[in-house]
């Protein structure tokens, strides 16, 4: 059964992060999905093709990265389980654990608040421009407290609720799958040259993964911000849609909600402003307002912890 696994995953996780000195030995994980998604990217994704070849090209190494990813954990799995028994639990959980990202995630957005609050813009420029994608360079305070509440939002989607909700459906497999193909989505699921129609699998796969985690992850972080009383149920019902994403909508206008402040809006990516639409209502990001959504964070989390030990309990 995935459930005890899950719960003491998500456990460890929450206690020890992915520790600098197990990533300077090892590395992580996803680095390996890494490698495998640059390398069928250099040989399949060919310029000179046609746009239906390079769909095709992109399905297939979308197929092979996810099939190489489910045989070898389900492999893994099946051979703890004949070896250990009753007592595989703890030994998949350990290995379910760097799927997880509560603590991590937790980690990288700190040092970015602490920065604001002590007033060190160019520092806290530094540590967004780590988890965000977007330009960094000349953001002011409340935009780079805008770009770290909405990583911090989108990603408990991503590094906590779905690897959970994955595992607890198709134990170490559905873990690591889901992990293989955020990796795939991240690097080459963009509409951009040179990727194109090469990511188009990654992106709708990611898009089809993410679906039921991203509603789910958005309704913790209403339950979390219980402060606003229904404000983030009503922003995340009204405003989700206005993401371009039509997962990553659902936390952030959760957590626009909980906290009484708009999301999004304009961003620049490589000097292009995007003018996107904002979502949420009230004033804009500031440093306090960051140090509330790490307070609504971690009491989401608190609650998913809670929910996968009950589920454990019950089986």
């Amino acid at each position: 059964m995935a459930e005890p696994i899950a719960a003491a995953a998500l456990a460890i996780e929450a206690a020890l992060g992915w520790p600098a000195r197990l990533h300077a030995l090892t590395g992580h994980p996803v680095g390996l999905f890494a490698r495998i998604i640059r390398a069928c990217e250099r040989r399949l994704n060919r310029r000179d093709a046609s746009p239906a070849q390079r769909r095709l090209a992109g399905v297939l190494a979308t197929a092979l990265l996810v099939a190489l990813t489910g045989g070898l954990t389900l492999a893994i799995e099946i051979a703890v389980r004949a070896f250990a028994g009753a007592w595989a639990w703890p030994i998949l959980a350990l290995l379910a654990w760097p799927a997880m990202a509560a603590r991590s995630l937790d980690d990288h957005v700190r040092p970015i608040r602490d920065a604001l609050l002590r007033g060190d813009l160019p520092e806290a420029r530094r540590t967004v421009g780590m988890i965000v994608g977007r330009d960094t360079r000349n953001l002011d305070a409340p935009a780079t407290a805008r770009a770290a509440i909405e990583s911090l939002a989108e990603s408990f989607c991503d590094g906590v609720v779905a690897p959970l909700f994955w595992l607890l459906l198709l134990g170490l497999p559905g873990a690591w799958m889901l992990k293989a193909i955020n990796t795939a989505d991240s690097m080459i699921g963009h509409r951009e040259e040179p990727y194109g129609p090469y990511g188009w699998a990654a992106a709708r796969l990611d898009d089809l993964v993410m679906l039921i985690p991203a509603r789910l992850a958005g309704m913790l972080l209403c339950v979390a911000g219980m402060g606003a009383g229904l404000k983030g149920w009503r922003v995340m019902a009204r405003d989700h849609a206005r993401h371009a994403s039509p997962n990553a909508g659902w936390p952030e206008a959760a957590m626009a909600g909980a906290l009484g402040i708009r999301l999004a809006g304009p961003i620049a990516y490589d000097g292009v402003l995007a003018d996107k639409p904002w979502i949420g209502e009230g004033g804009i990001a500031a440093p306090h307002h960051l140090s509330r959504a790490l307070t609504i964070y971690r009491r989401a989390c608190l609650i998913l912890g809670l929910i996968a030990m009950g589920i454990a309990w019950l089986a």
